[in-house]
């Protein structure tokens, strides 16, 4: 029996025996989890500052800009947690009013869907800790926030684990739906975070975002790279002004445990809310594990490892889900089998990274969001090395044509067969413009072979760079607010992905040079990444090893759940994850299976990217808010826990763009949205058998 499962039946116990004299029972006693070492806790009063908004409200929220430091070269912790707010808000949400910030959702808009004229600022409590084993190498962060308006009579907890290598705060629109309704949210960064220990400097970040050198922080760092002195002195001659990172770096394959931190801090949210209102516990509390990206992948792997009961249900969206090794699982879209499913996401990601740069040149997509020659849109940067990546696949064997149009329609076609739905297509061009596919390999791959920043694992480090790509030091002030500004996986803060492998000295990766002296956006590097997933190097098993430990089982041990993931998804293809997981589950579970998978049409990865249609003109045109759809599912998980009201069946919901010109498309309303349909017809409803799953086109 669990720590938390003996305490439960012996407070029943204990609660069951002092009821019998007619006196008040006794509250059991209220144990602080073993791994949550030192609690910071924060009362806010709503107005000066609050749990949702850290102060700027609705409007603040919306401003492209936080206000300035006092200070830039040493901000607060306060300042910092503003900025962080306002910056993972923002990253995840289209915050335009077109875009339907304010109407659809928003901190104004309230728990029933009504637009108010508030500023939404939520008043409470928040509590904040380390998850450790003592040895101050995990320090993982939870964050319990408790708003004013809890009632244990109506006790509910949302967990809100961060996306993508967010720190804790990138899990805060998710837990907007929560502290609307009164609800306790479970926070944790799952291991990872924006802020990056600067071996050059000595200095790492703490959990409040400030930094300290690493030998005062000692266990109290957030983050640090485990370097002995000679190593680090060694490392810095040979790779000066380099970082390290906490989701690539640690050393402890972050990705493995994301499911154990989310449970851990349901954990820590029972700790705090029974140190003020006692014997809340699973019998009398509704606890939805939610959030999104690699967020939602770990509340679903909250849900499989649950065997203490903690989580009620589960809302997601767009989950980074990773299938066993064999799944077998049949995926059609129609009438047509889809060939390659249910491969994980170093998988598809590093062979994104192998062919994306090439296909964003594919005639056939210049009209999507930031292509080359997109008129009104930026060029992507590497769009002059493009071609070379092209000739250089080739030259690889892995293309056949022979011109760069040819070769980039072929690695279009590569990608779509990989599992790509066709309408992820346009999205390739903007994706390998941040440099999303590189970015994601590089930091999944090291962490998953649990990589020290020595390796420099297939070559690549990250630090700030020139123009030209050369190192150099970062700015001061843009190191002094990365725990607020950073999302982790660089390029990001101003710190760079860099090929030190690259012909004339170490640079940034897409503008290096390989051996023969071509700038081919470092074929060599993603192939190194690429060889990982078969290769029988030591590195390579240990990479395997780590990827095996990620696997999630398709059990969800009977909880209500619901899965939003939109069909046009080019970071996290629905073939790879949500489509395959479903059926998963169905298989596994049988009939005790409550999964409710919803496939919305029109939709994608990034919520944000809509919301900036002077860089990405496009996506204000062609897609809607996932957010809308994530909100529906905790709606109708929390109603189907409190009332019993039946959960939607699965589907795929149809939605209507906005349209219009890109880059000024109309504003959205409730209709381009629609809402779930309680009973699909059969054009919308999935189809599920064993082993397999029927979409409808």
């Amino acid at each position: 029996m669990t720590r938390f499962s003996v305490l439960f039946s012996a407070s029943l116990a204990l609660l069951a025996a002092c009821g019998d004299s007619g006196d008040n029972p006794v509250p059991p006693p209220n144990i602080k989890p073993s791994f949550v070492g030192s609690i910071v806790q924060t009362t806010y009063d709503g107005n000066s500052d609050d749990l949702l908004t850290a102060g700027l409200g609705r409007t603040g929220l919306a401003a492209p800009l936080p206000p300035a430091y006092a200070d830039p070269l040493r901000p607060t912790a306060a300042e910092l947690r503003r900025t962080a707010i306002h910056t993972n808000y923002r990253a995840l949400l289209d915050m335009t009013a077109a875009g339907g910030y304010g109407t659809l959702y928003g901190p104004n808009v309230d728990a029933a869907g009504n637009v108010t004229t508030s500023e939404g600022k939520v008043a409470g409590t928040e509590f904040i800790a380390y998850s450790d084993d003592g040895t101050g190498q995990k320090n993982v962060t939870l964050m319990v926030q408790i708003p004013s308006t809890f009632n244990p009579a109506n006790a509910c907890i949302i967990t809100a684990t961060s996306s993508g290598s967010r720190g804790v705060y990138g899990g805060i629109s998710t837990g907007e739906w929560g502290l609307k309704r009164g609800c306790a949210v479970a926070y944790t960064d799952k291991g990872t975070g924006g802020a990056a220990h600067d071996l050059q400097n000595d200095t790492v970040p703490l959990i409040d975002g400030t930094r300290a050198g690493a030998t005062a922080a000692g266990k109290t760092a957030a983050f640090n790279a485990g370097l002995s002195a000679n190593d680090l002195a060694s490392f810095n001659t040979a790779s000066p002004n380099r970082f390290a990172f906490k989701h690539a770096h640690s050393g402890q394959n972050a990705e493995k445990d994301w499911g154990r931190n989310t449970l851990q801090a349901v954990e820590f949210a029972y700790y705090v809310l029974n140190e003020r209102f006692r014997n809340l516990n699973p019998g009398n509390t509704i606890v939805i594990a939610s959030s999104i990206s690699n967020g939602g992948g770990a509340a679903v792997a909250a849900a499989e490892q649950d065997t203490q009961g903690l989580i009620s249900g589960v809302a997601v969206s767009e989950p980074a889900v990773e299938m066993p090794a064999s799944p077998s699982i049949t995926v059609r879209r129609g009438n047509t089998a889809v060939a390659v499913n249910g491969k994980t996401l170093v998988d598809f990601t590093t062979y994104a990274n192998l062919f994306q740069a090439c296909a964003a040149l594919a005639p056939s997509i210049a009209s999507g969001p930031f292509a080359a020659g997109y008129a009104g849109s930026f060029a992507l940067p590497a769009f002059p090395v493009a071609p070379n990546r092209c000739a250089a696949l080739q030259a690889q064997g892995l293309l056949t044509a022979t011109t760069t149009a040819a070769q980039a329609e072929e690695s279009l076609q590569k990608l779509q067969a990989y599992g790509w739905e066709a309408e992820a297509a346009v999205l390739h061009p903007s994706h390998i413009g941040f440099e999303v596919a590189p970015a994601v390999a590089v930091t999944f791959a090291n962490s998953l072979a649990r990589a020290s920043v020595r390796d420099n694992l297939c070559g690549f480090s990250y630090g700030a760079t020139t123009a030209t790509g050369a190192i150099t030091p970062l700015a001061p002030a843009a190191l002094a607010g990365m725990f607020a500004s950073g999302n982790g996986v660089p390029p990001s803060s101003g710190v760079n992905l860099v090929n030190n492998n690259s012909r004339f000295g170490p640079s940034r990766d897409f503008l290096s040079f390989n051996a023969a002296g071509v700038a081919d956006w470092n074929l060599d590097g993603a192939l190194c990444l690429r060889n990982l997933l078969t290769g029988s190097t030591p590195m390579a098993q240990r990479f395997q090893t780590g990827l095996d430990e990620t696997r999630r089982n398709g059990n969800l041990r009977g909880k209500p759940t619901v899965i939003v993931h939109g069909r046009a998804d080019a970071l996290l293809p629905v073939n790879h994850t949500s489509r395959p997981y479903a059926a998963l589950n169905k298989t596994v579970e049988g009939s005790a299976s409550r999964l409710s998978y919803m496939e919305v049409t029109n939709a994608q990865h990034f919520d944000g990217f809509i919301g900036l249609p002077t860089v990405l003109p496009g996506y204000d045109s062609r897609y809607v808010p996932l957010h809308v759809y994530l909100n529906r599912a905790l709606d109708a998980v929390y109603d189907h826990l409190k009332t019993g009201k039946a959960l939607p069946p699965s589907q795929v919901v149809r939605t209507t763009p906005r349209g219009g010109t890109a880059g000024a498309a109309p504003a959205i309303t409730a209709a381009n949205v629609p809402a779930f349909n309680p009973s699909p017809g059969a054009a919308d409803a999935l189809v599920f058998g064993t082993n397999s799953v029927q979409i409808p086109d």
